[in-house]
């Protein structure tokens, strides 16, 4: 390399050194690194307490089954007046019946020998309301529209019919429910007799009266005897 060569390249060092420290003055983007996010953590639902279960006697016994029975809603029981009632003709007996009171009186007079408790029909208007008089008297009647399908031996082959829907099946014949102490009231075949008293009404249509009640209005009312049923 000749002299000239070398003044050359000094002074192209001079002139290049500047802008190469210039460029290493300009300063690089700061990278931002981000912070690190915190999550919050939920935490799980505790599942709820239970109450710690009372260990139950060694000897407990569990409660009695209630019987039918005392399911029955129960009625006051049947009054007598005794001095009123054997002192009652028949001429003068009349009756009347409460269908809200689910009640029949014997009256002497305007005096009550008899209040007792009755079942009427479990519809409005199965049992029908006004003015009626004793029309028959049947101590043994039965039924001739409600009653079983029996055999020839007897056994009830179908209970709780009406001969009105139900039809006999084969080898069965009608037999009417008892009504013990009956009073028709209609030619419909509504009258007071002996029946189910379940607190409530539950008839078809009739009257139900314990056996005491309708046995002693039995013997009081003749033919002919005004019924007053009312609302």
């Amino acid at each position: 390399m000749t002299r000239t060569s070398l003044r050359l390249l000094a002074a192209l060092i001079i002139l290049v050194a500047p802008f190469n420290f210039a460029v290493a003055q300009v300063p690089r983007p700061i990278q931002r690194v981000p912070a690190p996010t915190t999550r919050q953590l939920t935490r799980p639902a505790s599942p709820p307490q239970q109450m710690p279960r009372q260990a139950a006697a060694p000897n407990a016994q569990p409660a009695p089954m209630r019987k039918a029975a005392e399911l029955i809603n129960r009625q006051p029981p049947i009054i007598v007046d005794r001095t009123l009632y054997d002192s009652l003709a028949s001429d003068d007996a009349r009756v009347v019946v409460s269908l809200s009171k689910q009640r029949a009186y014997l009256l002497n007079g305007d005096q009550v020998a008899i209040d007792s408790p009755i079942s009427s029909g479990k519809r409005a208007g199965m049992t029908p309301t006004g003015s009626f008089s004793v029309m028959e008297k049947d101590k043994d009647h039965r039924s001739s529209v409600y009653g079983n399908f029996v055999d020839r031996s007897g056994r009830v082959v179908r209970g709780g019919i009406s001969v009105r829907i139900d039809s006999a099946p084969s080898g069965t014949h009608y037999e009417g429910a008892p009504m013990l102490w009956f009073m028709r009231l209609t030619g419909e075949g509504v009258g007071m007799h002996v029946g189910i008293l379940p607190g409530y009404p539950a008839s078809h249509g009739c009257i139900r009266m314990p056996t005491q009640g309708a046995e002693m209005f039995y013997n009081k009312v003749k033919i002919g005897t005004p019924v007053r049923v009312e609302s």
